[in-house]
C-alpha cells in the first residue's frame, strides 16, 4: 500500500492545477507511512470507543424505523466522514469514488477552472485565481465567496460536494454564483472547464538597475527547471539583483519548494522541516547543491493568495536573512495531510504534521509577514491581478479598451524595486572589508 502527503491541505479543499488539487491546483506528495487498518490499532482506549460504537451501530441499525436508512455500510461511512470532518477543515475519509477521482485528480484527467479555495468560517472563499486559467480570466478575485454552482446552493455541502459540483469534463460549462465582500454585490460567471495547465514562470525580465524579475504561479513538476533556466538567463543579461514575485501563488509541490530556494543556501543547510505528534515525526528538508550559493540581494513579492508551497520559499529566505519579503501577509497554509489507503479502495486523508520554517515559525493559520507592508485596496488587487495576467497586452490604450481602465503603478512591485536599490546603493557605499 502507498501512503501519500499532501502539501499544506492543498488536495480536494483547493482548486484548479494539474500537480493536484480540486479543479486543477497543485497537489504536493511525500513519501511516507502505512496505514493501519481498524483491527491493528494499539490504543486500548480507541479499542474500547471502536466497542461501544459497534454497539451503538448495531441498536440502530436493529432498532430504526427506516431499515433502508440503517444500513451499517451507509452508517459506518458517515460515521467517519463525521469524525475525520470534525478534527479540521482537510481531513476526511474517501470513499472508494472519491479515492478513484483523487486519483484522476493526480493524473490530470478531469477539467477545472483554474481557482484555489478553502472553507473559512464556514464559507468557501476563493483563495485565488490561477493566473491564465478560466478562473482567473472570469475576474474571479481572492475573497470571493461562492454561493451556488449551477443554480444549486452549497449551503449544507461540505467540500467534496462543492467540487463534485465545480469539476466536470474539459470543455464543458458550469454557472457559479458569487459574492464579493469588496463591494458587497453577488454575481454569476459562466466558465468553460480546461484541463488546468500554466506556466509555472512567467514575465522574466531585466528592470533597470540590474534589478531581475519573475514571477512564479504555482510549484509543479517543471517548476524547478523552470526556474533555474530563467534565473541563468537573468544573470547572464546582467542582473544583479532579483524580485521573486509569489503573488496569488497557491503553492504545490514540496519538493518543487525545495528545488527554487535551493540556489541560494550552502549545502545541507535547512530550508523548511516538518513536524507531526511526536519528536521523531520530524522531517527535515536540506539544500543539496555542490557549489557556492547564489548571495545577490532577493526581494520576495507575497499577498494574501501565497500559500503553501509558496510560503515555504518565502519563509525559508527571510528566516536566513537572504531575501527582504516585500507586500501582505500570507494566507497561512501550512500542514500536511496523509493519504492512507483503506479497504476496499477507500481512503483516509489526515493531518499529520505541519510545515514549519528554519527559524522554528509554523506557518500554518499565521503566514508569512512581510517585512515592507504594502496593502493595496480590492480595486488596486483586481487591477494589478489582471494586469500580471494579461502581459501580452503592452499597449495601453489597447489595454484600456479591452479591459476598462489604464494600467495603474503596481505599488509593491515598485516597493520592492525600492528595497534593491536601497540595498545597492548601501553595499556600493559599504564595500566588504578585506583582510591583510
Amino acid at each position: 500500500m502507498k501512503q501519500m502527503h499532501t502539501v499544506a491541505g492543498m488536495l480536494k479543499r483547493i482548486l484548479t492545477i494539474a500537480t493536484g488539487i480540486v479543479l486543477g491546483v497543485a497537489l504536493t506528495l511525500l513519501a511516507g507511512r502505512l496505514a493501519l487498518a481498524w483491527s491493528l490499532f494499539p490504543n486500548r482506549g480507541v479499542e474500547r470507543s471502536a466497542s461501544y460504537f459497534h454497539d451503538v451501530l448495531k441498536l440502530v441499525n436493529e432498532n430504526y424505523v427506516e431499515a433502508k436508512a440503517a444500513d451499517p455500510d451507509q452508517l459506518t461511512h458517515a460515521a467517519l466522514k463525521g469524525m475525520t470532518a470534525s478534527l479540521d477543515p482537510h481531513s476526511e475519509f474517501l470513499t472508494a469514488k472519491d479515492f478513484d477521482e483523487l486519483q484522476d485528480e493526480m493524473n490530470g484527467g478531469f477539467g477545472g477552472i483554474g481557482v484555489l479555495i478553502d472553507v473559512i468560517k464556514g464559507k468557501v472563499v476563493v483563495v485565488a485565481p490561477i493566473a491564465g486559467t478560466p478562473g482567473a480570466r472570469a475576474g474571479i478575485l481572492h475573497g470571493d465567496q461562492i454561493l451556488r454552482v449551477e443554480g444549486q446552493s452549497i449551503d449544507g455541502l461540505d467540500m467534496d460536494g462543492v467540487i463534485g459540483l465545480l469539476r466536470g469534463k474539459p470543455k464543458t460549462k458550469v454557472v457559479m454564483s458569487l459574492y464579493r465582500p469588496g463591494t458587497r454585490k453577488n454575481f454569476d460567471v459562466t466558465l468553460t472547464r480546461e484541463i488546468i495547465k500554466v506556466d509555472s514562470v512567467r514575465g522574466a525580465r531585466l528592470l533597470p538597475d540590474g534589478i531581475g524579475y519573475l514571477q512564479l504561479t504555482e510549484f509543479s513538476d517543471n517548476t524547478a527547471d523552470e526556474f533555474d533556466k530563467a534565473l541563468d538567463k537573468l544573470l547572464h543579461d546582467g542582473a544583479t539583483s532579483l524580485i521573486i514575485d509569489l503573488r496569488d501563488n497557491p503553492g504545490g509541490l514540496l519538493d518543487a519548494a525545495v528545488a527554487v530556494a535551493n540556489p541560494f543556501f550552502k549545502k545541507d543547510e535547512l530550508i523548511v522541516y516538518t513536524q507531526g505528534r511526536t519528536p521523531e515525526s520530524r522531517d527535515e528538508y536540506r539544500a543539496e547543491g555542490d557549489g557556492q550559493p547564489l548571495t545577490l540581494p532577493i526581494a520576495v513579492l507575497i499577498n494574501s493568495g501565497s500559500a503553501s508551497a509558496a510560503e515555504i520559499v518565502a519563509g525559508a529566505l527571510r528566516d536566513t536573512g537572504r531575501a527582504i519579503i516585500v507586500g501582505e501577509r500570507s494566507f497561512g497554509k501550512g500542514s500536511v495531510q496523509s493519504i492512507f489507503p483503506l479497504h476496499n479502495g477507500e481512503g483516509l486523508r489526515l493531518t499529520t504534521a505541519r510545515y514549519y520554517t528554519p527559524s522554528g515559525v509554523t506557518i500554518h493559520e499565521h503566514g508569512i509577514d512581510p517585512q515592507v507592508e504594502v496593502v493595496l485596496s480590492p480595486d488596486d488587487d483586481e487591477k494589478i491581478r489582471l494586469q500580471s495576467d494579461r502581459d501580452d497586452i503592452t499597449d495601453a490604450k489597447t489595454f484600456e479598451e479591452r479591459f476598462g481602465f489604464a494600467p495603474i503603478e503596481d505599488r509593491q512591485l515598485q516597493a520592492a524595486i525600492d528595497v534593491l536599490r536601497g540595498v545597492q546603493a548601501f553595499d556600493a557605499h559599504n564595500p566588504p572589508a578585506v583582510a591583510k
